[in-house]
């Protein structure tokens, strides 16, 4: 059995979900394209079906999707992004996850188990990598003690969750724990993985915009531990 952590969150009820769900799927549907569905797939490694609708058309449908209607609540965030993702087409997935980061100021921590299990459920880089750097690092700097809780993505067995753990301050700039990221790159050095490593140079690389001496420091200090890929991505600001 699941623990209460790892257990599917239940959707909570949302009239504007019901709302936006309707207007998407019929929008959506409509100028789906299956000849480039196909191409879409196979470049994402058909992690998931798509309906073929490439990204500035998707961006100026969803914005039909949600014209006039309110601004939701977490709850209603809630209920949008885990019933988008039930839908099999990754689009569905890409709408959800550009309406939490237009709206994460308006939801609270309890939104990161829902995160948590939109990063772990049909994970790949397209949707887990803005989850991480615009919807769990904001819920993060909103609240602290969620700090706690990437201390533990960092050591889970789930690659993704630590992949998250390792982009969350991305747009942290001078407020970045650097402590805490080179912790966790150090933790994670040895990792065989590539989206480890790369996650390991892409956010030294991006503190290394506010602090690149500090950035040196700690790759000198631990280039026998990190990976070729890190110590390059990490330096490329440097």
């Amino acid at each position: 059995m699941l623990s209460n952590a790892r257990r599917p969150p239940q959707v909570p009820r949302s009239a504007l979900a019901d709302t936006l769900l309707e207007r998407l799927q019929g929008t959506y549907a409509a100028a789906a394209d299956p000849v480039r569905a196909r191409a879409m797939a196979a470049y994402m490694k058909d992690v998931a079906p798509f309906l073929g609708i490439p990204t500035p058309l998707r961006r100026e449908l969803s914005k039909t999707v949600t014209k006039d209607t309110p601004k939701p609540s977490g709850t209603d965030c809630a209920a949008l992004a885990l019933r988008c993702w039930r839908l099999p087409e990754r689009e569905y997935h890409y709408f959800a996850v550009d309406y939490l980061r237009r709206h994460v100021s308006r939801c609270s921590s309890g939104l990161l188990p829902v995160v948590r299990h939109l990063i772990v459920t049909v994970p790949w880089w397209d949707t887990v990598d803005l989850l991480a750097a615009h919807t769990v690092g904001p819920l993060v700097a909103a609240d602290p003690e969620l700090a706690a809780v990437m201390d533990e993505w960092i050591e889970d067995e789930n690659l993704w969750l630590a992949r998250t753990a390792l982009l969350h301050q991305l747009r942290f700039r001078s407020a970045t724990d650097s402590g805490r990221l080179f912790a966790y790159c150090r933790r994670r050095a040895g990792h065989p993985d590539f989206f480890l490593r790369k996650a390991i140079g892409w956010s030294l690389r991006e503190y290394a915009k506010t602090d690149p001496d500090a950035v040196r420091a700690f790759v000198e200090a631990e280039r026998g531990s990190l990976s070729p890929l890190s110590v390059r991505e990490a330096l490329k600001n440097c």
